[in-house]
């Protein structure tokens, strides 16, 4: 039995993530899949549309396997740690022959040469990076810009630094490729594969006539009122609604603005600087800004502190790690590289539950089925994490805020 591995968010699961399955099945030639979901909140920083549940039960609809929670430690993170957490639980599970990702490139050939230079971070690199961030340029495009300009020079590269930069610009491909050098550091047997992006891209607004949009799009449809039933199996649209008639979505950071005022305003600066993310004096900037804003809206708080060199998903990744207390302490990059410790299981197929019991044999990390089973600082995170979600809803109950305690994984 071969095994192929996906990581994704499945914010909302729509007809390009069918494909991208589809894909990743022909191309591994895999009996199964086990997936590597993002929990309740995303790595844009954004809280899924829909409970990591409902996802769990349409990404098992469409065929996955066995369907994991990516800690929402690594969950929360840039591309680097993101991908790292992935790859890590992939790899623990001891059952996964390759790993098939979406990308722009469509090929592994000229990902596979920077994967190899970028993860040995030489010297060079590391200097070049400080000088574009020092000139002002937020990190995702100083690191992108450094890369391209030092692997372009370097006897192995090959392109002109413009088209190394707009390869690693395109978000699949920067994704793709720190799950490359995360497979290296962990010295990984396993295949990388990657299937063409289809479609609409990361960022492109719904198009008439066409079957597939970005996840992107569709929340913003969700949260208009609209129907994205063109653009999503018919399970997919079946679990939204019925999610959205209990009141469990679609979630917004909006829905969140009332505990994220009463955790930013009764903080010190000190306290502030604690924070996950919180570098370079914004806590500053952010104390200066609160006063100023007339209604305190998410996205009025976003809109004022945003600047070239704060990207907007950075500032709404330290929203939602202030949100859920998250220290610099406890995600410091010593931590997160001794991975995530721990394999959750959200959810699986009857051919799910032999893959588990391969696993008993082969992992390298406890798999939990329930919290009662592990004490770990990452699955307690993980566990606020949900509670905190399921406040966001129209009336939360019980067995929802509970719900990682009261409900068994997710069986198809």
């Amino acid at each position: 039995m071969t095994t192929v591995g996906i990581i994704a968010e499945y914010n909302p699961l729509h007809n390009g993530h069918v494909h991208h399955f589809n894909e990743a099945k022909r191309l591994s030639g895999a009996d199964t899949s086990i997936v590597v979901m993002s929990g309740p909140f995303t790595q844009r920083g954004e809280p899924a549309a829909v409970s990591k549940q409902a996802r769990t039960e349409m990404a098992l609809h469409m065929g996955a396997d066995l369907v994991l929670e990516l800690p929402v430690g690594y969950a929360l993170q840039p591309a680097e740690w993101f991908a790292f957490g992935a790859v890590s639980l992939l790899e623990a599970t001891g059952a996964v022959d390759s790993l098939c990702f979406g990308s722009e490139a469509g090929s592994l050939s000229m990902l596979l040469g920077l994967a190899e230079f970028l993860a040995d971070e030489s010297s060079e690199l590391q200097e070049e990076l400080r000088r574009r961030l020092a000139l002002g340029a937020s990190f995702p495009a100083a690191f992108s810009a450094a890369a391209a300009a030092v692997w372009s020079g370097t006897p192995g590269g090959h392109g002109s630094p413009s088209q190394a930069e707009a390869l690693l610009r395109q978000p699949n491909n920067s994704l793709g490729l720190h799950y490359l050098i995360a497979l290296r550091r962990l010295g990984s047997a396993i295949r990388p594969l990657t299937a063409p992006r289809t479609g609409a891209g990361f960022h492109d607004p719904l198009q008439r006539g066409s079957s597939i949009a970005s996840a992107t799009a569709i929340r913003r449809l969700l949260l208009e009122g609209g129907s994205p039933a063109a653009y999503m199996p018919e399970y997919s649209i079946s679990i939204l609604e019925r999610e959205h008639a209990a009141g469990r979505g679609p979630v917004s950071l909006e829905d969140f603005r009332s505990q994220l005022r009463h955790v930013l305003i009764t903080r010190t600066a000190e306290e502030l600087r604690m924070l996950q993310d919180m570098n370079e004096g914004l806590e500053n900037r952010l104390l200066k800004v609160l006063p100023q804003l007339d209604q305190f809206t998410a996205g009025g708080l976003l809109e004022a502190l945003k600047s070239k060199r704060y990207t907007h998903t950075r500032l709404q990744r330290l929203l939602v790690h202030s949100l859920l207390n998250h220290s610099k302490a406890e995600l410091s990059p010593a931590e997160l590289a001794k991975g995530p410790g721990y394999i959750r299981v959200l959810g699986f197929r009857e051919s799910g539950r032999r893959l588990l019991k391969t696993m008993k044999q082969t992992a390298a990390w406890p798999v939990v089925i329930s919290p009662a089973q592990l004490s770990h600082p990452g699955l307690e995170r993980d566990l606020r994490a949900a509670a905190a979600y399921a406040g966001a809803f129209a009336n939360p109950q019980r067995s929802e805020l509970y719900a990682d305690y009261l409900m068994p994984p997710v069986m198809l």
